[in-house]
This record gives structure tokens, sequence and C-alpha cells, in this order.
């Protein structure tokens, strides 16, 4: 059970203030009578809910995708810094969802961001295997040594041990190299330290893929959108 307002305000059809007026003017109805609270608790998956008329479609989360651009950071609020969550429109905001996961600050690229908290905690969590896929820039020549360390598990400056990665050697030169890597983790800046701890230094990250999900190409940094019903089952296949 879930208040009329906040089910009606979670679909972008205005504030809670907004729903207050909606029903001090007759406008609401829920399952065929007219509301007389705006706070009434209801079933919103069992309730035909109707307003002027209209009966409007619930769904309790939402699944989005961003491409992330740099410089904002991957959290629902901050009192100095913009948000992913800022980069939403108001219809979405009003789901309170949260990034699943993070990206540093400087970090671009595939970012999902979900008001379902069992599925955050299935992507993020190290046991379901899922895979992070990056594109990265190195400020030196990557070679079969690092791929190997890399395979084996590289300990990083605190003394953990990272699960097997996966790295993929794109280009490589004394001065830059170009590399994929794929991890199922998300510690702390953990590609940069991976990086560190083979003595070189991540100039440029991007996540192209988690969980076998696709960064859309046709997503400027900063844009967004919901995932397709094909997009959800595969992630939810975990």
């Amino acid at each position: 059970m879930e208040r009329l307002d906040k089910i009606i305000s979670n679909l972008g059809y205005g504030s809670r203030k907004d729903v207050k007026s909606f029903v001090k003017k007759g406008l609401i109805e829920v399952d065929g009578v007219i509301a007389k609270d705006n706070g009434m608790a209801v079933d919103p998956e069992k309730s035909s809910i109707k307003i002027n008329g209209e009966e409007i479609l619930y769904r309790k989360y939402i699944y989005l995708m961003m491409n992330k651009p740099a410089g904002v950071i991957s959290a629902t609020h901050d009192n100095r810094d913009e948000t992913v969550v800022d980069l939403l429109e108001i219809d979405h905001q009003a789901f309170e969802p949260f990034p699943v996961g993070r990206l540093d600050k400087d970090t671009v690229g595939l970012l999902l961001l979900t008001n379902d908290g069992e599925l955050n905690h299935r992507l993020i969590s190290p046991k379901w295997h899922v895979d992070k896929v990056y594109y990265a820039k190195i400020d030196k020549k990557v070679d079969e040594k690092d791929v190997i360390a890399f395979k084996n598990g590289v300990a990083l400056d605190d003394g953990y041990k990272c699960l097997e990665a996966k790295l993929e050697i794109l280009s490589s030169s004394d001065d830059e190299s170009e590399v994929k890597i794929t991890i199922q983790e998300g510690k702390f800046h953990q590609v940069k330290r991976m990086f560190e701890a083979v003595n070189k230094k991540v100039t440029y990250l991007k996540r192209e893929e988690f969980g076998g999900l696709l960064l859309d190409t046709e997503l400027e940094e900063g844009e967004y959108r919901e995932l397709t019903d094909d997009e959800l089952s595969l992630l939810k296949s975990y």
C-alpha cells in the first residue's frame, strides 16, 4: 500500500501539492469512487486510478541508461558538485533513482540508474560475476606481462587482491597505449589503481559495457534513456 499522492507524483502527473489540488477539485477516482484524501492508502498494483477520467498506468520501478559525462559525480545529491540525478528530467527524478555502482568524477560512459534495490544489489555484488568493460588510455606501454598480472589478480595499494581481470591490448607504444579491461568488481577507483599497481597511469577511462548491456552509441554524453524490455531482461538474467 502506498499514499495516493506519492503514486501519482511518481508517475509525473505533478507534485504532491498538485495532487492535493486535484483531490479538492474531485478530479481523482480510485476504483470508481471520487478520492477525498490525497494521503489515502492505495494498492497501485490492484486499484484503478483515474485523473480527470483518464486511467493512469502504474509502474513501481524505472531503469535508465546514461552516457555519463566527465565532471559529474555518481550520487543522488551533493552540496558542491552536479550529480547524475541532477541530469534527469523531473518526471524521472520523482522515482528517486540511484546509480548502480559508481563511475569516478572524470570517468565517462555507461551508467545505470534505477530505484530497484534488489536488481542493484545483484549487479554490483562480485559473487554474481557481472562483467564491466572499460576502454582506457594509458600513459605508457602495456605489454603481455601486464595482461598476465591482471589475469592473476593485481594487488592494490591497500593490499586487496583483485579478482581475475581480462586485459586486452588494442594498441601500444612507449608514449600511450589503448586497452580494454573487463572486471567483475567495483572497488573505489579500481581500474586506475590496478594500473598504478603496475606503475602506469590511466589518462582516459570510459565504461562501454555492463552486464552484457552495451552503451547506446546514439546517446551523447549527459543524455540518457529508459532501458528496453530486452535490455532489462538481459540484466535480470543475472
